[in-house]
């Protein structure tokens, strides 16, 4: 088998670029580098690629898509396999314009706050962490989205919900007042562009990720691993193959790390150190068992924001071989 993988170059990924681990047997895996934001202009990403078009044989996914798309057909020619290489906390990725006087979420009660689309994974978590944490149903904001959905839902109505204006840019706009917050896993080149423009809602967004962590006990999951259903069923054992190569690609990506200079960032070996102390050995853990938890909690809030008409159980999410692992 020769077979196309299409992911991010991760520091966990690069093994797989580089050739550093076994494949699975009696395979050869081609890794293509496809960013999850590649061609969003014509809405042309890499979960679309291959939830609409199967132009991969093992892709890196979007969670809050695959669970829209498993709720509407669960007979989908592709499969989950429980490896979970992007993950993110929602609480420190919420930002404010340098001048705002919003403090906590609740300051933005009936204000405009920019998503990149309302299902986007750190979209989904956030407004689940709003209403579990903070008492702020996700109906009390008025949403503005910068792009299309992957997989079209009904939303229902009773809220606000509008998109970007053409020539727009969502970051320009909180920076200048026109939005009064903005959830993203990646700020925009704009905001990039001018670090004085803005600030994170949580001026110590670090220890309310550490008090979310000691609560619920996990690093929230933002992507996973899908493979094309045939393939797998016709060939036994290879999500336990592809789980030990990823395993395998992480290991060595943590030893990278042994060396104290191998990062542009000067200060990461004490980072990582303070991460151990505080996260655990592995806060990037793969596998069914120990991430149900986190994903059953996800499709609660998957429910709860209309991407699901019923309440999924985690298993439904990926092939039955994996659920012992």
């Amino acid at each position: 088998m020769q077979l196309t993988v299409a992911l991010e170059r991760y520091d966990r990924h690069v093994p797989i670029f580089n050739g550093a681990v076994t494949p699975p047997k009696g395979a050869t895996i081609n890794p293509i580098e496809v960013g999850e934001s590649h061609d969003l202009a014509h809405g042309n990403s890499r979960h679309r690629r291959m939830l609409k078009d199967r132009e991969f044989d093992i892709a890196e996914m979007s969670l809050a898509s695959w669970v829209a798309a498993v709720a509407q057909n669960p007979e989908l020619p592709l499969v989950g396999i429980p490896i979970f290489s992007r993950r993110f906390f929602s609480l420190g990725q919420i930002y404010v314009g340098a001048k705002s006087t919003a403090e906590k979420p609740a300051d933005l009660i009936g204000r405009k706050v920019g998503l990149h689309s309302f299902q986007t994974t750190l979209s989904v978590l956030a407004k689940g962490d709003f209403k579990r944490e903070y008492g702020i149903a996700w109906q009390q904001i008025h949403w503005i989205c910068k792009r299309p959905e992957i997989i079209d839902v009904d939303l229902g109505g009773g809220f606000k919900i509008e998109w970007l204006p053409p020539g727009k840019d969502i970051g320009v706009m909180l920076m200048e007042g026109e939005i009064d917050a903005f959830m993203s896993p990646d700020p925009p080149a704009s905001m990039m562009a001018r670090p004085g423009g803005y600030r994170r809602l949580f001026r110590d967004s670090r220890a309310e990720e550490l008090r979310y962590f000691k609560k619920y006990g996990f690093y929230p999951v933002m992507h996973l691993m899908v493979a094309k259903r045939e393939l797998v069923e016709t060939n036994p054992g290879l999500t336990h193959e592809l789980m030990r190569m990823f395993e395998d690609a992480k290991r060595i990506a943590y030893s990278f790390y042994n060396d104290p200079n191998y990062s542009l960032a000067v200060w990461l070996p004490n980072l990582l150190e303070q991460q151990r102390q505080t996260l655990g050995a592995d806060p990037f853990i793969n596998g069914f068992k120990a991430n149900r938890k986190n994903l059953a909690q996800f499709l609660e809030d998957s429910h709860d924001q209309k991407l699901t008409k019923s309440l999924l159980q985690p298993e439904i999410l990926f092939h039955p071989s994996t659920w012992d692992t």
